[in-house]
């Protein structure tokens, strides 16, 4: 496979430098703190952050495919990592951060061997509705998780609703003055967000941290602070004290991250590919991706992704191609050089009220709401509660976020929405047919239309298959009447039919025919006529007519139309 490197930046132009430093200097202005703030969800020294921003914006611009988007920490991947070494680390400080570190590598291995393999698809089986259900419940989760820092209170350990309650029952115990920093830092990152979005509020509220404590000495009076940070860059190589078992033990896991991180990034990359009129490629960005944790977790950092959030602050700031994200990975080592004794005196409210800041919006309740609003009574009467199957699954990965934790949230999210997908599969509608002029309508829809008495048109809107043969015959038995003497299968809205499907057709010409009622088969389009033709069902072959009005053509008193339309 040759991919070539650095593939925005082929043919550049010397009139992008411009754009592109400005959206490089706007997204460094972001990422800083926010790196800072995601170290801290991932429960790693807030440094770690920068350490995995600066490889990763290198390493995705020469491997990935996409000219706008931005590769760092993020709250996501974060909680993500959080939730996976919390139980395996114990209460070991370091081997807890070696194995975070250790994860990225693992992550990095995987993602490159997707990309090589091709497995860009996989991305396909996490649903809109399901990803959306997924970032709300995590959202949530990360607001809480920050908010005793945000108001100087004991954080209590458990799922969405045990901390929920750890707030609730320790709000006689805030402190005043961290309440009052993290509220005018939360209060200046939305409000210059809201009305002047092109103003970095992040960096504005940390720098006003920051003037803050130093002016009036806040952490001598219980505002917890940062603290030291590592000046210089990061030690290059894997993690010390590990074996060989921990990082086998960390694929698996592994294999949740990417898969998490590749949805979000994909996205992004997709969302701004499209409005620059540029493709991106799935299985280049899944090895983009692998290089870029890769390189994070050698570098002493933790898991990266895609971020929409910044990848949106970079195309809005102009930004032309990955030399963007060169140059904010130019600034951030200049800031791991020569800036992070400024960063140590930040308050821990303020990078809450970042963090809290930056996630706040991704609680889309709004999104959820539309998916609850996709019903109509015809929808209820076919499905039941499997109606509203997009809304069930983001609500189920939602909830099994807060209660069982990300990963096993998002299995869950995706499993009930395979579940529903059979589901509906297995019970497709099957609805008669009326003749209106040359057009065979859902007589359902169309209650005015005249039907004769003795033939039954039915059109299965779905394929055939073994989960549903049994389904759409029963129901066809169930539609013919006393009166029926010919039964219709209008074929063109199945479009695939398997070998147990075939049978079940050929069943049910025997099973009507003991009736007196006769069977035939009409408009069998694609690999439903291919399929058809193929199942070895010996003499009892349904017959098969090109038309509707060819079906019924040699009924007797046929009134039918003389040729079929939609």
């Amino acid at each position: 496979m040759a991919w070539p490197v650095f593939q925005s930046l082929q043919g550049y132009r010397s009139r992008w430098l411009r754009a592109d430093a400005i959206a490089g200097l706007t997204v460094w202005a972001v990422l800083v703190p926010e790196a800072l703030a995601y170290a801290s969800i991932a429960g790693v020294p807030p440094v770690a952050g920068l350490y995995a921003a600066l490889p990763a914006l290198v390493l995705y611009a020469l491997a990935g495919s996409s000219r706008h988007l931005v590769v760092g920490p993020m709250s996501a991947t974060a909680a993500l990592s959080a939730a996976i070494i919390t139980p395996l680390a114990g209460s070991d400080g370091g081997r807890y951060i070696a194995l975070s570190t250790a994860l990225a590598i693992a992550t990095g291995v995987v993602g490159l061997l997707a990309g090589l393999a091709r497995l860009g698809f996989v991305a396909n089986f996490i649903s809109e509705p399901v990803l959306k259900g997924f970032i709300v419940g995590l959202a949530l989760t990360i607001i809480i998780g920050q908010v005793p820092k945000l108001l100087g209170i004991d954080k209590r350990d458990g799922d969405f609703f045990e901390q929920a309650w750890g707030v609730i029952t320790h709000l006689g115990e805030i402190n005043w003055r961290t309440a009052l920093l993290g509220a005018l830092s939360l209060v200046v990152v939305l409000g210059f967000r809201r009305w002047l979005p092109l103003v970095p509020g992040s960096l504005l509220a940390v720098l006003l941290g920051i003037l803050a404590v130093a002016a009036l000495h806040l952490d001598d009076h219980g505002v917890d602070i940062v603290g030291h940070i590592d000046a210089g860059l990061p030690t290059v190589g894997p993690p010390d004290g590990l074996s060989l078992h921990d990082y086998l033990d960390l694929l698996g896991p592994a294999v949740g991250v990417l898969l998490i991180g590749f949805a979000e990034g994909l996205g992004a990359a997709k969302t701004y590919a499209a409005t620059a009129g540029y493709t991106v490629d799935p299985n280049r960005e899944l090895f983009g991706m692998g290089a870029a944790n890769l390189g994070a977790g050698l570098s002493s950092g933790m898991v990266v992704n895609g971020s929409l959030s910044k990848t949106a602050v970079n195309g809005s700031a102009g930004a032309k191609t990955q030399m963007s994200g060169l140059i904010v990975a130019a600034l951030t080592a200049l800031t791991l050089l020569f800036l992070t004794g400024l960063f140590e005196k930040l308050p821990e409210a303020t990078l809450a009220g970042v963090v809290i800041a930056a996630v706040i919006e991704l609680v889309d309740i709004a999104a959820l709401r539309r998916l609850y609003r996709v019903w109509t009574d015809r929808l209820g009467s076919i499905y039941g509660k499997a109606a509203r199957a997009d809304f069930t699954a983001a609500v189920a990965a939602m909830l099994g976020v807060l209660l069982f934790d990300t990963l096993p949230g998002l299995l869950i999210g995706i499993g009930i929405s395979m579940v529903l997908l059979v589901y509906r599969a297995s019970q497709p509608h099957v609805t008669a047919l009326a003749a209106q002029g040359t057009l065979w309508l859902d007589a359902d829809r169309h209650p005015d239309l005249p039907r004769r008495a003795d033939v039954l048109v039915v059109r299965v809107e779905s394929g055939l298959f073994f989960a549903n043969a049994d389904y759409v015959r029963e129901h066809i038995e169930r539609m013919c009447t006393d009166a029926t003497r010919l039964v219709v299968l209008d074929a063109e809205t199945s479009p695939t039919i398997d070998v147990s499907a075939a049978t079940m057709l050929t069943d049910l010409r025997d099973s009507l025919a003991r009736r007196r009622i006769d069977f035939r088969i009409a408009r069998s389009i694609g690999q439903f006529g291919d399929e058809l033709r193929s199942a070895d069902t010996g003499n009892r072959a349904v017959p098969v007519y090109p038309t509707i009005s060819a079906a019924v053509a040699d009924l007797p008193e046929h009134t039918g139309p003389a040729r079929d339309g939609d």
